[in-house]
């Protein structure tokens, strides 16, 4: 005997895959947003990996691997956002050689809103650690401390915002330069659907210690980016070429970026 299923219940059958379809396309869209928010809830650990072309005479590749954990402190009325990098390098010597260690840590605590609409805002400090694996060739052997603030604004499909800290030695060696730096990161980025969006990062620094001719590196560029899966672990991939119009001299001169970056959302949200 033949079963029949009735009409009504295929409809609503259909409705309910649909439903199901457009909640996974909202909870990807969501990612996309949060993976592009510095101030976001959300726990992350972008590992990104930096190829540094056209550095020194002998036209090397200095690579920087940059593990930068995220995690965030909710609270009723503030968050505090932690975010550090630890960068991992391969900076070249000469003709053939490299020297491969652990850089200088980077830690920076902002405190945002914890109720924020489309535009949100995070001031704090940045510290700068000496942990460099070899401190002559991979650090700075200066304890530095500076303010930083962060811009965020999200309309539509578009997220945009910057970052930006300045940092000064406070204590170390006395044989090493002072630390003065400043960085500057602004941000567009337009979400095609699907966890896909476009956009640019660019790193800017400058460095107050060196000559005016040797001071700035500012790249420009464009990076691609898609929220996926691995397993069940979701990830946001990306991937980006910037070019530096002004950089000291025997520094990088372009740059290509690949970074993998781990999300924990919260459950139930």
């Amino acid at each position: 005997m033949r079963h029949r299923i009735p009409l009504a219940a295929l409809a609503i059958g259909g409705l309910l895959a649909l439903g199901g379809t457009a909640a996974a396309q909202d909870e990807t869209a969501d990612l996309a947003k949060a993976a592009q928010n510095p101030l976001a809830t959300l726990v992350t650990l972008p590992l990104q990996f930096n190829f540094n072309g056209g550095v020194g005479a002998d036209d090397r590749t200095f690579f920087n691997l940059n593990v930068q954990p995220v995690v965030p402190f909710p609270g009723e009325k503030w968050n505090v956002i932690a975010r550090a990098i630890l960068p991992v390098n391969s900076v070249p010597l000469g003709a053939t050689e490299s020297e491969f260690g652990i850089g200088d840590t980077t830690l920076t605590l902002f405190w945002s809103p914890a109720k924020a609409g489309r535009l949100t805002w995070g001031v704090g400090p940045v510290f700068g650690l000496p942990t460099a694996s070899n401190p002559q060739v991979l650090g700075s052997e200066q304890w530095s401390l500076g303010p930083s603030a962060v811009l965020f604004y999200s309309v539509g499909k578009w997220t945009m915002g910057g970052v930006v800290s300045n940092l000064w030695s406070v204590a170390g060696a006395d044989d090493r330069a002072d630390v003065n730096l400043l960085t500057a990161q602004y941000f567009f980025n337009y979400n095609l659907g699907n966890g896909w969006a476009v956009g640019t990062a660019p790193v800017i620094a400058a460095n107050w210690e060196a000559d005016s001719g040797d001071r700035w590196t500012i790249p420009w560029g464009l990076q691609v980016s898609k929220i996926t899966r691995f397993g069940s672990q979701p990830v946001n991939l990306l991937l980006g070429y910037y070019g530096n119009s002004e950089h000291p001299e025997g520094s990088a001169d372009s740059q290509v970026r690949f970074q993998i970056n781990f999300l924990f959302p919260t459950k139930g949200k």
